[in-house]
């Protein structure tokens, strides 16, 4: 955590002041670049190439370095890129984008405490707030706080004054630097994927979409005691400040997680993969950000007292089309039943896929039916590899290793120029997934998914 002193007393998020840092930034990447071009000019194509991904890579880190000094919603800009645009960047810059680190240094509590008095006026009064922050982001930071009627332990999410406003021209001075650089081709669908950033940071920073949303999930799981969602507290929440209650848990990565009987484990893995099925199949929004920051587990004590799934940052929710949803759900369908010509048929009707030459669907189903093993079951997949289901259908995902060879098959069957931007809604869901695989890897799960999806087969 920070100490007082390297704490900032304002964040810089006039227009003038990112604009100046972000246009010299830019202008000597791009003199780089050029000069690296230059250099490179007789060399064989191989060396060329070599030189090229060096000088990239040394201009990208040296752009994401200036980034994250300027912190505020360009750092989360350049995060959201790293995150969704590996279909439009150069590997080399996405490597770099994913060095901005979400833990900036705090703003000073002389500059919170005045902000909070703004947003919550006397209302503050009710509340004894820690002065040093639970963790702080690059759009904000939360503190722990008390209500001093009863106690109740609150935490509250204090977005850094300014930052909403300044989201579209640091958005535009992405755009610019991009541009000024030339290290990144200016698509059609590049432009789409970018205004999709656009409005993901809009809805990052819309705290009353945030607080409606945790209350629908509060709503749907309060009776489903393998979950816990923050309760909000309408009367501390306001424009910039979000308030809810503390609830406690240790991180999934947490060496307590591994330490958990198998059977505890296997447990919390299928409550985590039940959320993704059934935000799909019966709920039509979801949780997009598969951060394990997003996360906590409440351990139990292994008996009367159940492990708990804490759920706690609804800002990346998603809507969506209910056509594109039945297009996903027949998919996982398909690959329950393991059944490549439905996997087929599955993706007919949907623009992305009907623009498809249908000679290659049948590699893509491939990658489908991949994704979805562990719906499948030995007697109805015969590429399933030995071992990694057992006889309850209990999928062995760590032993599985299969995002790797889901990511070797798709690009032996995807190669091909159908498939090199495929459509944010389908990614979304996509990563939502990937999020869940990778829980469940991480803590060494053994779940059976099949009897999550039976009911809607």
């Amino acid at each position: 955590m920070s100490t007082q002193n390297d704490k900032l007393d304002h964040l810089k998020t006039s227009a003038f002041d990112r604009r100046m840092s972000i246009a010299k930034a830019s202008l000597l990447a791009g003199t780089r670049w050029a000069t690296a071009n230059a250099v490179t000019m007789f060399a064989n194509d191989e060396e060329k190439e070599q030189k090229r991904k060096q000088a990239m890579a040394e201009q990208a880190n040296y752009l994401a370095q200036e980034i994250g000094k300027l912190k505020g919603s360009v750092v989360k800009i350049g995060q959201m890129m790293a995150l969704y645009g590996e279909h439009f960047l150069p590997e080399e810059i996405t490597q770099a984008l994913n060095t901005l680190n979400n833990k900036t240094v705090a703003l000073s509590w002389v500059a919170i405490e005045q902000h909070l008095r703004q947003q919550l006026g006397s209302k503050l009064d009710d509340l004894t707030i820690d002065q040093e922050p639970l963790g702080t982001a690059s759009l904000a930071q939360v503190h722990r706080a008390t209500r001093k009627s009863d106690g109740l332990e609150l935490v509250l999410k204090i977005q850094y004054p300014g930052v909403a406003e300044a989201i579209d021209s640091d958005m535009n001075l992405f755009r610019s630097m991009l541009k000024v650089t030339r290290m990144v081709p200016q698509t059609r669908e590049f432009d789409e994927w970018y205004e999709e950033v656009r409005s993901m940071m809009h809805r990052e920073v819309d705290y009353a979409m945030e607080a409606a949303t945790t209350k629908r999930f509060h709503d749907r799981l309060q009776h489903d005691d393998r979950y816990v969602v923050p309760q909000i507290m309408d009367q501390y929440c306001s424009e910039r400040v979000l308030c809810m209650t503390f609830e406690r848990g240790v991180p999934i990565n947490s060496p307590a997680m591994l330490t958990l009987p198998q059977v505890r484990r296997n447990a919390l893995g299928e409550a985590s993969l039940e959320i993704a099925v059934r935000e799909l199949f019966e709920w039509d929004e979801m949780q997009t950000d598969p951060n394990f920051g997003n996360y906590l587990v409440r351990l139990g004590n292994g008996q009367d007292i159940k492990d708990k799934i804490v759920l706690l940052d609804f800002g990346a929710i998603r809507q969506f089309d209910e056509h594109l949803l039945n297009v996903a759900r027949n998919l996982i369908i398909a690959g329950y039943h393991h059944n490549k010509p439905q996997m087929i048929t599955s993706m007919t009707g949907y623009n992305f896929f009907d623009s498809i030459p249908e000679s290659i669907k049948p590699d893509m189903s491939e990658v489908f039916l991949l994704a979805t093993e562990a719906f499948s079951t030995p007697e109805n997949n015969s590429d399933m590899p030995t071992g990694v289901m057992d006889n309850e259908y209990r999928y062995d995902w760590k032993k599985s290793n299969l995002h790797s060879r889901v990511i070797q098959q798709a690009s032996r069957s995807m190669a091909s120029r159908y498939f090199s931007v495929p459509p944010k809604e389908f990614m979304f869901i996509s990563r939502k997934f990937i999020g869940a695989y990778t829980f469940m890897t991480v803590i060494d799960a053994k779940t059976n998914v099949r009897d999550m999806v039976k009911r809607f087969v």
